[in-house]
């Protein structure tokens, strides 16, 4: 795969997850569980599709990891997000969360052994630098939204660890419909004793919100994929 093709995902990953990220931000009145499941299961509606009409197994090669990156990791960066963007605005908890690729060099060096170079902890150290100057010049920033988004941003950093023991042994569709089917679950459980009933436009809303997730979360793993290849 080129150079072209990667980047193609990144754009389409970045674009659905903006435009994801934006709806969310219209559905304050739902609860982050809620979002979840909408979110998850307008996704699962893509996934299983697919992998039907593909024919490929839904069971995966590595049911441990996917449901470790479904469950226990992706699940609470994804919810943990959303309820940050009840105390932040939607522009600085998507910037904040971008300190995952911090967090996921730092257990590649402990749990895969990788070496990261002097000239990249520069860089992260710049990035971590720029969040303490966000929550000192941004009056918007809560303390509590800014501890959600860094714990969201940890555990999403455990994504791409997870991402990378999995390896090409999977289709991305596969290890997607893992997480968009336990999603669901812990989605489906947390709202049920304060479901909120959509009226109007916010059914679309809801319903969209699996549509942008889908291609963000499936163009993510392919360009994390390529990424494994181009080693």
């Amino acid at each position: 795969m080129d150079v072209k093709k990667a980047i193609q995902f990144m754009l389409i990953s970045t674009l659905a997850f903006a435009c994801m990220n934006t709806t969310v931000k219209y559905l304050s009145n739902f609860s982050a569980f809620q979002i979840v499941l909408f979110r998850s299961v307008g996704s699962l509606f893509f996934t299983f599709g697919f992998l039907l009409k593909k024919k490929i197994s839904f069971a995966g090669n590595n049911k441990k990891l996917l449901i470790l990156r479904g469950g226990v990791v992706g699940v609470t960066s994804m919810s943990l997000f959303f309820m940050a963007t009840k105390y932040l605005p939607i522009g600085s908890a998507v910037s904040l969360r971008y300190l995952a690729p911090i967090f996921a060099a730092i257990f590649a060096v402990f749990l895969l052994k990788e070496k990261i170079k002097l000239i990249q902890w520069f860089f992260f150290a710049l990035a971590f630098a720029g969040v303490l100057v966000l929550k000192g010049f941004d009056k918007e920033v809560s303390g509590y939204g800014l501890l959600l988004i860094f714990i969201s941003a940890i555990f999403s950093g455990f994504v791409y660890i997870i991402l990378s023991k999995i390896g090409k042994s999977e289709h991305p569709v596969v290890v997607v419909n893992y997480f968009m089917i336990i999603s669901t679950l812990v989605g489906l459980f947390g709202s049920i004793n304060n479901w909120v009933m959509p009226i109007g436009k916010e059914w679309l809303l809801l319903g969209i919100l699996g549509v942008f997730g889908y291609f963000g979360q499936v163009y993510m793993t392919k360009l994390f994929k390529w990424l494994l290849q181009a080693k």
